[in-house]
């Protein structure tokens, strides 16, 4: 007797055989004992998920000699013959070979005969979808009303492909994709009854191969028992499908959780005797990283499909939340850009690299040798002296072993608010002399001496974009100390008003970095003072601008003002609404101003302290203010706004209007 492959003996005869497609059964079983039987089903799904088998069973149910029910007798000679595929009455079409219109007409020329022995003249065609355009439209009118003796019975892989005409005339049914459990499950039937030994992992690399597919997975069983040699065990199946080692995969993820270099490339070594699909294996290693990011939110949704639930559970332990994800996004761009790689094994050897050179900054989990300097990139990393901005960068990156451990960058502390002394530093050369330096002029300057030598007031739209918003957030004192302390003295930007400061001529180069600081700052419009400067104050107005000072050092002097002297001890009072500005670098560029300007070393300590009489932010604003108010007087009383107000209505918006400057 002929061997019968398992997939023809083992195919159900009877909707109470059949594997899954419960929602299918449901409807054709009440459909067929209710006697609510349509003349036309089309049953659509992927290979080897039933169509063709229902379609069958639902011929037996409608021809059984014990009559139309959902439970054919499988006695009779109508059953039987079904069941082998010769009953007459059973008219099976492959619509792939039969695709003219002349074979469809063919067919149609018999349906008005009543059937030869059943109750029903069944058409079963298969992959439906491959018939000609006109062969649809010869269908279309008999599909539609059909002689009361015939059913049609529809298959295909690819409904769309269908007209929705034909569509229009059938019942649908959707049939799914059999999920790996549900293979697995009668897989282990069918071994059972066969006596065939096996191993439940080797029946879950089947159930995952088959992709879908019963049929597909019992024609691979059957290639495995002949591969084993009347066995179906794990190794001998990931040899015949070429599947990969899971242990090996977790011998990689163990490396990227130590940080050992040399321990990654060994076990991409070891992949490479096997001579795997570089893509397969990192397609593995993407289904491990997502069961361990499933366990980390929900372990009792891990199974145990593959023997390795333990194993995902202890690597969703060791491993941080953010680096499984990290792990699974770099897999799956390298997965995209592995075609791209001059050679697999090279393009799979990067993508470990990336994951290990780029991973979130762990002085626990460093990488070991051979990679000098892992984890994030020096490029990102601040300097020892530089503060750690925030959170994020918690956790810092330890040197690699044979370098000596580098100082941890710590938070620089904010200045205290009642200063101490500060000794002056080496005298900074800085470009001075009575008259003030004259240099070429900064961004800005040259507009505002431009608007200078106009005739007339002009309208602008709004106030100088330096005097930014006193309503945007401010940043913490030790974060503008730390993009001050970046940059070189001397290399400041101009942050001040042009107008408020339009007697400071000395302007300095651009620097990027201190612009950038200066931006995010809040700098308040000074409020005016409770008495006019008088005594040091006024000597603090008159030397201010004599002092070349740029940037954030001039902001902060401006704001302040002198209250005591004592031999070569200044004492000065700062207005708190400066204090995001203020950090010992400002006070050290300070000190080395005046010391320079004097010629001489000045110890200088500067308070926050509201000051009580006039610093020169605020006698600029109360002489802008002054002008201002000049220049809406000089314009209500001009003859000819007054006439144009009077004869046209014109209206004054005092807020565009803009003084001349001297």
């Amino acid at each position: 007797m002929s061997y019968q492959v398992l997939a023809r003996k083992w195919r159900p005869r009877s909707f109470r055989e059949m594997v899954g497609q419960t929602h299918v059964l449901k409807a054709l079983i009440n459909a067929l004992d209710n006697q609510r039987l349509h003349h036309a089903y089309l049953f659509t799904g992927t290979r080897g998920v039933g169509k063709t088998t229902i379609a069958r069973i639902l011929a037996k149910c409608l021809n059984c000699e014990q009559g139309v029910s959902s439970t054919p007798c499988g006695q009779c000679s109508v059953c039987r013959e079904i069941d082998e595929g010769r009953f007459v009455d059973l008219i099976e079409v492959d619509a792939a070979s039969r695709t003219k219109v002349e074979d469809t007409r063919e067919l149609l020329d018999n349906v008005q005969y009543a059937p030869s022995r059943g109750r029903y003249k069944v058409y079963l065609i298969d992959e439906v979808h491959m018939l000609s355009t006109h062969s649809f439209n010869a269908l279309l009118k008999t599909l539609e009303e059909p002689p009361p003796h015939v059913k049609f019975l529809l298959a295909t892989t690819d409904p769309q492909k269908l007209p929705v005409t034909i569509l229009s005339r059938c019942l649908q049914f959707s049939l799914k994709n059999m999920p790996p459990e549900r293979v697995v499950e009668h897989l282990t039937h069918v071994l059972t009854v066969e006596q065939i030994p096996f191993e439940v992992d080797a029946l879950w690399l089947l159930g995952r191969a088959a992709d879908g597919s019963m049929r597909d997975a019992m024609s691979l069983t059957d290639q495995a028992i002949a591969f084993g040699e009347g066995k179906v065990l794990a190794a001998d199946v990931r040899s015949m499908l070429g599947t990969l080692d899971h242990g090996q995969v977790y011998g990689v993820l163990q490396a990227l959780l130590e940080g050992d270099a040399r321990a990654l490339l060994e076990a991409v070594r070891h992949l490479a005797e096997q001579g795997p699909d570089w893509a397969g294996v990192l397609a593995e290693i993407l289904n491990v990283l997502h069961r361990v990011a499933i366990a980390q939110v929900l372990p009792d949704a891990v199974d145990n499909g593959q023997g390795d639930r333990d194993r995902v559970l202890a690597l969703a332990a060791a491993l941080p939340g953010e680096d499984v994800q990290f792990y699974y996004q770099m897999g799956l761009i390298g997965r995209r850009d592995l075609p791209l790689a001059p050679d697999p094994r090279s393009g799979f050897e990067m993508v470990l690299l990336r994951m290990l050179a780029f991973r979130p900054a762990d002085a626990a989990r460093a990488p070991d040798t051979p990679l000098k300097t892992t984890g994030i990139s020096q490029a990102t990393t601040d300097s020892p002296a530089a503060p750690v901005a925030g959170p994020a960068l918690e956790r810092t990156v330890a040197p690699a072993a044979s370098e000596p451990p580098a100082p941890v960058a710590r938070p620089v502390e904010p200045p205290a608010r009642a200063a101490a002394p500060v000794a002056p530093l080496e005298p900074v050369d800085v470009p001075w002399d009575t008259a003030a330096p004259a240099p070429s002029p900064a961004p800005g300057e040259e507009v505002a001496r431009a608007r200078a030598a106009e005739p007339a007031a002009q309208t602008v739209a709004a106030e100088r974009a330096a005097v930014v918003s006193a309503s945007a957030p401010r940043p913490s004192p030790a974060a503008a100390e730390a993009a001050d302390d970046a940059v070189d003295d001397g290399d400041d930007y101009d942050a001040i008003d042009v107008d408020a400061y339009a007697y400071l001529e000395s302007m300095q180069p651009v620097d990027e970095d201190e612009y950038a600081a200066s931006a995010a700052a809040p700098v308040e419009v000074p409020q005016p003072a409770a008495t006019p400067a008088t005594g040091l104050a006024a000597e603090w107005l008159e030397l201010f601008p004599k002092l070349g000072l740029a940037g954030m050092t001039a902001s902060i002097a401006a704001n302040c003002t002198l209250v005591a002297v004592d031999g070569d001890r200044w004492h000065l009072h700062l207005d708190p609404g400066q204090s995001a500005l203020f950090n010992a670098s400002q006070q050290r560029r300070l000190s080395d101003a005046l010391s320079s300007y004097h010629g001489r070393s000045l110890t200088l300590q500067i308070d926050i302290v509201r000051p009580e009489q006039e610093t020169p932010a605020q006698a600029a604003a109360r002489q802008r203010a002054e002008r201002q108010r000049q220049a809406e007087a000089s314009i209500h009383a001009d003859p000819l706004v007054r006439q144009m107000m009077d004869q046209f209505a014109a209206v004054i918006r005092d807020g565009t209007i803009v003084p001349l400057e001297n």
